[in-house]
């Protein structure tokens, strides 16, 4: 399968597999279709979760930072939410459950990528300037899953829902996307008047 999906941390797994087996942790999570479940719930699909802070214009290769490891939680063959991980200072925990439709679009593009004659490794890269969740196939998939460097030739396939400009599921080197994730985030310019931005700032 050229699609490579990197062993999560063991406490990290093991810490979700602890919420799952835990009544009141599935109880008092924020998933109704978590805690209608009645059969044995399993992780599935683990993926490291990279948040790129800041898009900067003249970074060709920006670096990111790895925030978690991201489970499916699947009740058989159909995902019914996710369980997220956090790194603290005891090591890898257990942070919460969710559901909503990242999920199915995650699967969505998993599949997809798997199709590809191109082997990758499979992470999750979070943009929150643009409110954006990307599959990030990383095109060395020696690397440590952990290891947060944007390489140009890396393809970033947008999940559902995307924001306006920007479609869903086509996947687009980081090369090719990156101007345009910039130009989301750059203020506007009055015209005759460099460096001063536009009255109505950022475009939404």
């Amino acid at each position: 399968m050229p699609l490579l999906v990197s062993p999560a941390p063991a406490p990290a797994l093991r810490s979700v597999l602890a919420a799952l087996g835990s009544p009141t942790a599935v109880r008092e999570a924020h998933t109704p279709a978590l805690r209608s479940v009645q059969g044995p719930l399993s992780p599935e699909l683990p993926l490291p979760v990279h948040v790129l802070d800041r898009i900067a214009p003249t970074e060709t290769a920006p670096s990111t930072r790895l925030a978690g490891w991201r489970f499916l939680v699947r009740d058989g063959e159909r995902t019914v939410a996710a369980a997220d991980t956090v790194l603290t200072a005891d090591g890898w925990t257990f942070s919460h459950f969710f559901e909503g439709p990242y999920l199915a679009s995650t699967e969505l593009a998993v599949r997809q990528a798997e199709s590809s004659a191109t082997p990758y490794q499979a992470r999750l890269l979070s943009v929150p300037e643009l409110y954006m969740l990307t599959l990030w196939l990383h095109e060395d998939t020696e690397d440590d899953a952990a290891g947060g460097t944007l390489a140009p030739t890396d393809v970033l396939v947008p999940l559902a829902p995307a924001p306006t400009g920007i479609t869903a599921h086509r996947p687009h080197r980081v090369a090719a996307l990156l101007p345009v994730m910039t130009l989301r985030v750059t203020p506007p310019k009055l015209p005759g008047l460099p460096g001063v931005p536009g009255l109505l700032g950022s475009p939404a």
